[in-house]
C-alpha cells in the first residue's frame, strides 16, 4: 500500500476521533466551535508540512535525474566526437 495514502488515512482518523471527542464533550458550543476550529488548524498545518517536504523530496530527485541526464549526455557527445574524429583518421590514412 501507498505510505501516502495509510499517512492519508491514520490523519484522518485521528482528525475524526478528535473532532467526535470534541462534539460529545460537555462544553459550550462557542468552546467546541473554537477547539474544532484549532485541531483543524493544527491538522491543515501538519498535512501543509508533510505535502512541502513531499515536494522537496521530489524537486531533489528531479534535480539528480536532471543532471544525470545532462552528464549522460556530455559523456555521449564526447564519445561521438571520439569516434567521428576516429572515422575520418581512418578515411584519411586509407586514402594516403
Amino acid at each position: 500500500m501507498n505510505s501516502g495514502k495509510v499517512l492519508f488515512g491514520v490523519l484522518a482518523g485521528a482528525a475524526a476521533g478528535v473532532l467526535l471527542g470534541v462534539l460529545f464533550a460537555p462544553e459550550k458550543g462557542s468552546t467546541t466551535r473554537k477547539k474544532i476550529t484549532d485541531t483543524s488548524n493544527d491538522y491543515a498545518g501538519e498535512v501543509k508540512d508533510k505535502f512541502d517536504d513531499l515536494l522537496a523530496s521530489i524537486n531533489s530527485k528531479l534535480e539528480d535525474v536532471k543532471l544525470n541526464i545532462k552528464d549522460l549526455s556530455e559523456k555521449g557527445r564526447s564519445k561521438f566526437e571520439e569516434t567521428k574524429k576516429s572515422a575520418m583518421s581512418e578515411k584519411y590514412s586509407q586514402n594516403s
